[in-house]
């Protein structure tokens, strides 16, 4: 058999290109599949990146509500995200494109973590000056809680001893008689007396104020008139119409003194009924008793 050798060249160069297109088609095949897988990595770490950067600007914006104090700072960090952010959205996913903006991304992250530690801080600082703060108000609530106690206290114990202090009588005693040319003659009849005698015993006081003591004595008739008006003496915002004055040196010690109250000329006569009889010193009642004219 005769082979042409220029037919067996044809064969031979086109069995060749055969086998180079078919490994030229397999390359291209997976040169395209790599291209492919890198344009999708790429379109991923963009939408990466533009996940990381709306996280941080939802973190400012939760941060804008809490730290307006910080808001310049808050808002200069929210405007350089959004704009990082804006930006990489309207570009494509290349390869430059991607690693600019994972670098930006990075000094982004950075600048909100010292942000974010300065916050820190002062909300640390913030929470010890609002416990040291509370612990202020309590300290002084509990101190003028006992200070208030305390004068309380000693408010009732002034008052005890104030009132522990004050002259006291065990006993009243008033007798009725006819008094003429200095002499008594007791009665009970009202058409005869004209004076009343006063007797009262005051208490042995060791608390009380030795000296000389203004014993008040008070006899009110029938009609409601002061019998034997002597006038009237102010203590205060009171003042009391008398029917005689009784001057003690009181040693507080137990003592009776008496005084006598003699109707004047201009008085009336004694008229049936009940006559009060009231003992003060000062202002203050020292007791009362009564007696009946008949």
């Amino acid at each position: 058999m005769i082979v042409n050798p220029l037919l067996f060249n044809y064969r031979l160069i086109i069995g060749s290109l055969l086998v180079v297109l078919t490994v030229l088609g397999v390359y291209s095949y997976n040169n395209y599949q790599s291209v492919e897988s890198y344009e999708q990595f790429l379109k991923q770490e963009k939408v990466l990146i533009e996940t990381e950067l709306s996280e941080l600007l939802l973190g400012y914006e939760d941060l804008s509500q809490d730290y307006e104090f910080m808001a310049l700072e808050l808002k200069a960090a929210k405007l350089e995200t959004q704009k990082t952010l804006d930006s990489l959205r309207i570009l494509k996913s290349e390869l430059s494109i991607v690693s600019k903006f994972k670098n930006q991304l990075l000094v982004l992250k950075s600048k909100s973590k010292l942000l974010l530690g300065t916050i820190d801080s002062l909300s640390l600082a913030n929470e010890k000056l609002q416990n040291d703060k509370r612990y202020a108000l309590k300290t002084i609530q509990d101190k003028t809680a006992t200070i208030n106690n305390l004068e309380e206290i000693n408010a009732s114990l002034n008052r005890t001893i104030n009132n522990a202090s004050l002259l006291n009588a065990v006993s009243i005693n008033a007798r009725p008689y006819k008094l003429k040319s200095g002499k008594k003659k007791f009665t009970d009849r009202a058409r005869r007396a004209n004076a009343i005698d006063v007797c009262v015993t005051l208490t042995e006081n060791p608390l009380a104020l030795n000296g000389r003591k203004d014993i008040y004595i008070q006899i009110v008739g029938p009609d409601g008139n002061v019998v034997a008006d002597k006038g009237e003496v102010v203590f205060g915002n009171s003042s009391l119409i008398y029917s005689n004055k009784k001057t003690v040196d009181y040693n507080n010690e137990s003592m009776e003194i008496c005084a006598q109250v003699v109707t004047g000329d201009d008085d009336k006569p004694f008229e049936k009924g009940y006559y009060f009889v009231h003992v003060f010193h000062k202002e203050r009642s020292l007791g009362s008793t009564n007696i009946e004219l008949k």
